[in-house]
């Protein structure tokens, strides 16, 4: 909005003309969605513990000190970064480019599924919400439309192409089944993302890595100089995408503020499920979706560590780990969450330097 406001300006004042950078403008939303946060958040927490009362049901079968340590904390937190998220990105951005749209389709989408899933669970008082089969029909849906989106805005050949890290040439055209692949990373993502969310402050820090990591990329791939000389595959519009992962960061550091140990809320279905989808939005509007696996690595094994544990107690009737995701193993084995979360943080960080070494190494 700033930016369709004061770029016409730039001309006869010259501060003006910073708008023009991205590099500015996504700095700017970064700071506006942590200013956003620290305003909303206090607001925010209270109205979710007036409404919800008892706060989040815990899970009798988890980690007992759950049932004591977490017990009456609020959850539907992720409304905080998607306020800061939104507002943030549309006073920032072009809102003339399309791959925002179709990125905050899919974040706002499934960010409503997200809310109905907890509404549910909060007033219902029990874990379950919304069906499995009807989140993943809703959360394929709206997957499949920004899939669409995605294809449509970038036309060419490139538009249904699967590209790979390292190499720089090769490409794999999908045709008509890339949609289906996009959609897939969107739904992985985000459900990925919803199963890392389990302890204090566990799922944001990767997610603002995983996003900072995407700001560069975006704003790479988006700049055809920088994206010749690293030989990317240029992405004409994507650079945009940097201001809504800047302010994504801003968002989810001003969300961290209240989310660090102990908790003063919850992330919730609506935040987890929505920058999760956003996050595989950005990758495949960027065509680095195999490098959101290796940065969002994290998210992929936590995810594995569920697959693995089910699959195998449904062939024997055995566990794998003593109990899933991963992060929940390790509380079992007598790790303090404190532990768990900064060294979950450490192999984030470490993923995030292999994924921009990608981008090097073609």
């Amino acid at each position: 909005m700033l930016y369709n406001l004061l770029r016409p300006l730039a001309d006869h004042f010259i501060l003006f003309n910073l708008v023009r950078y991205i590099t500015f403008r996504a700095g700017a939303a970064c700071l506006t969605a942590l200013i956003v946060s620290f305003l909303l958040g206090p607001m925010v927490i209270r109205w979710l513990k007036r409404l919800q009362g008892q706060g989040q049901p815990i899970r009798e079968d988890g980690p007992e000190r759950h049932l004591i340590e977490k017990k009456g904390t609020p959850t539907m937190g992720g409304l905080l970064i998607l306020f800061a998220l939104t507002i943030s990105t549309l006073l920032w951005v072009d809102l003339r480019n399309g791959y925002v749209w179709a990125t905050l389709f899919v974040t706002l989408g499934y960010g409503a599924l997200g809310f109905a899933d907890d509404y549910l669970k909060v007033t219902a008082r029990n874990t379950k919400g919304v069906s499995g089969r009807v989140k993943l029909i809703v959360q394929a849906g709206v997957g499949l439309i920004t899939a669409i989106w995605l294809t449509w805005l970038a036309r060419g050949p490139m538009g249904m192409a699967l590209t790979f890290p390292i190499f720089k040439e090769f490409v794999l055209q999908l045709g008509f089944l890339f949609p289906v692949f996009a959609m897939l990373v969107m739904m992985g993502a985000s459900n990925a993302v919803n199963l890392t969310d389990g302890l204090d402050g566990l799922a944001i820090v990767p997610t603002i890595i995983c996003a900072g990591v995407f700001a560069l990329i975006s704003y790479l791939v988006g700049n055809r100089i920088f994206a010749e000389y690293l030989q990317l595959h240029p992405v004409v519009g994507a650079g945009e995408l940097a201001v809504f992962c800047s302010a994504l960061i801003g968002a989810g550091m001003g969300f961290l503020w209240f989310n660090a140990p102990p908790a003063a809320v919850f992330m919730g279905d609506i935040g987890a499920l929505s920058i999760g989808g956003a996050l595989g939005a950005v990758a495949v509007a960027t065509k680095h979706e195999f490098v959101l696996m290796i940065v969002g690595g994290l998210f992929v094994v936590e995810t594995v560590s569920v697959i693995v544990q089910v699959f195998w107690y449904k062939r024997t009737g055995q566990r794998v780990f003593l109990m899933a995701p991963l992060h929940h193993h390790f509380e079992k084995k007598g790790w303090a969450e404190p532990t768990i979360v900064i060294r979950f943080w450490i192999i984030s960080m470490i993923l995030a330097l292999v994924g921009l070494a990608t981008l090097k190494i073609r």
